[in-house]
């Protein structure tokens, strides 16, 4: 299947989630519970278009991680300001709190909304992902978080990459884990 066929790739996904077949996608995704549906970037909004347009709201829930990230700005936007001066050389720690403090998170939001999805029986799509670029969040930091793994559902992440030999680089950029994810392209 070509990088550049959206609606073969959201119909073979759409596939796998009706088959009820979640051991076989555990057991391509090494114990995890998520599909990664791979866009060629530059084809990123036709993949988005179609996912609204071809996945059902009672069954998909989509969740855009822009709007979740301007969410946490706006509701976060003093604290951001102070942490920015406060952790010039961390900025990261911004968006992905270290394990045990009590801040508010821009992952810990992105989490918070899949489980709303989950809680409502329906499967997270994340569209958008290109926003946790330079974030300190990874695909394999959602993929491998609790709430995911634990899931009767799994989630699925439309990720923009190009695929170079057998690597998948995010946003052509940086490589990309294939662990814990079956790959849809």
């Amino acid at each position: 299947m070509s990088l550049n066929n959206p609606v073969n790739v959201i119909q073979t996904t759409m596939r796998l989630i009706q088959s009820n077949e979640n051991s076989n996608i555990r057991l391509n995704a090494h114990g995890g519970n998520s599909i990664l549906m791979v866009c060629d970037p530059i084809h990123e909004l036709q993949y988005i278009n179609e996912i609204y347009s071809l996945m059902d709201n009672d069954k998909y829930e989509i969740i855009d991680l822009n709007d979740v990230f301007c969410k946490f700005v706006s509701e976060n936007k003093s604290d951001i300001i102070d942490s920015f001066e406060l952790l010039k050389g961390s900025l990261n720690q911004i968006f992905k709190k270290p394990d045990g403090e009590e801040s508010p998170d821009f992952f810990g939001l992105i989490l918070k909304e899949i489980e709303k999805s989950l809680s409502a029986d329906k499967v997270p799509v994340l569209i958008n992902s290109g926003v946790l670029y330079g974030s300190g969040i990874d695909n394999i930091h959602i993929m491998e978080s609790e709430i995911v793994m634990k899931s009767a559902l799994p989630i699925i992440i439309l990720y923009p990459a190009a695929k170079i030999k057998d690597k998948l680089m995010f946003l052509n950029k940086r490589s990309a884990s294939k662990y814990r994810c079956m790959i849809v392209e």
